[in-house]
């Protein structure tokens, strides 16, 4: 089992919820943590209330502020051990209601800033051999989940990214690790509003952190909160697709963001609209679907 204590290690989206909650995780177990998050006030908070070793302000989707986190987390803390690509946002909608900035906005901070983490990252661990880098995805991303067809879109992507690239370092003979972590709903902002499936309950982000200290003591590639969601993906799998969908129908599982409450989310999506600096905004309210701008609205 791999040893947490002394690694350092570099959270995006550190701010609040699964990152910081796996920053204050890693940092009990003695390792070197720094974070970083768009949301520079609430970074300082965080890191000041929870003793976190080191923070600085990221925008994951520029690759000089990406640059920047990375060599001011080395020349504070020293190499890196571990990036953990954690930053993401979720607005989800029916698919031919969701605009083109929004659907932008997911794609670039989901996928383009997990590549660009990933590609910057792993050219300072290859030379070390050493590193490991754990991107969160989430179930959506096996399973593909109506109502948040853009979301789906980037975490399967995720998925694939991570298989393929740790492909690539097993063919060059690196000696780096890869892991992505599909959490089923967890009680963050961003899964605020969302309906329930039959049969599961919600996480906790402590939950999530626990399974991402795990993956790292162990290597593990393929990392599912709750480990028992992965049977149900196995069922699925080898079930005919009729049953399988039935099933899922049956627990209600494609409704958990198909269903969701657009009034509890306002506050969450009025955020994200405004999460990536690096794109050309339209006014405030053209960001935001007209059934979060119209409280009472019909889907």
């Amino acid at each position: 089992m791999t040893s947490i204590k002394g690694k350092v290690v570099a959270i995006t989206g550190g701010a609040r919820g699964i990152g910081l909650a796996t920053a204050t995780a890693l940092h009990a177990l003695g390792a070197r943590v720094a974070i970083g998050d768009i949301d520079d006030v609430t970074l300082k908070e965080s890191a000041t209330t929870h003793g976190i070793d080191a923070y600085a302000k990221l925008d994951v989707t520029d690759e000089e502020s990406f640059e920047g986190f990375l060599n001011y987390v080395e020349e504070t803390l020293g190499p890196i051990d571990v990036l953990v690509n954690n930053a993401g946002i979720m607005q989800i909608g029916p698919f031919l209601d969701e605009d083109d900035l929004t659907a932008q906005r997911m794609i670039d901070i989901n996928l383009r800033g997990v590549i660009l983490g990933m590609k910057l990252a792993l050219a300072r661990m290859v030379p070390r051999d050493r590193g490991h880098v754990v991107n969160i995805s989430s179930q959506a991303g096996k399973f593909g989940a109506p109502g948040g067809a853009t979301y789906s879109a980037t975490k399967h992507a995720v998925v694939g990214l991570t298989e393929a690239v740790r492909g690539e370092l097993r063919l060059m003979g690196a000696h780096i690790d890869l892991s992505y972590v599909m959490p089923f709903v967890v009680n963050t902002e961003l899964g605020a509003g969302l309906g329930q499936a039959r049969g599961l309950s919600n996480l906790e982000p402590a939950e999530v952190a626990d399974a991402i200290v795990d993956a790292l003591q162990h290597r593990t590639v393929e990392v599912w909160v709750p480990k028992s969601a992965k049977r149900t993906n196995v069922l699925g799998t080898v079930l005919p697709r009729p049953l399988a969908e039935g099933i899922a129908r049956a627990m209600k599982a494609d409704r958990v963001l198909a269903d969701a409450d657009a009034i509890a989310r306002r506050g969450y999506d009025l955020r994200a609209a405004r999460s990536e600096p690096a794109l050309d905004r339209a006014p405030d309210a053209a960001q935001i679907p007209s059934s979060i701008r119209e409280p009472g609205a019909e889907r």
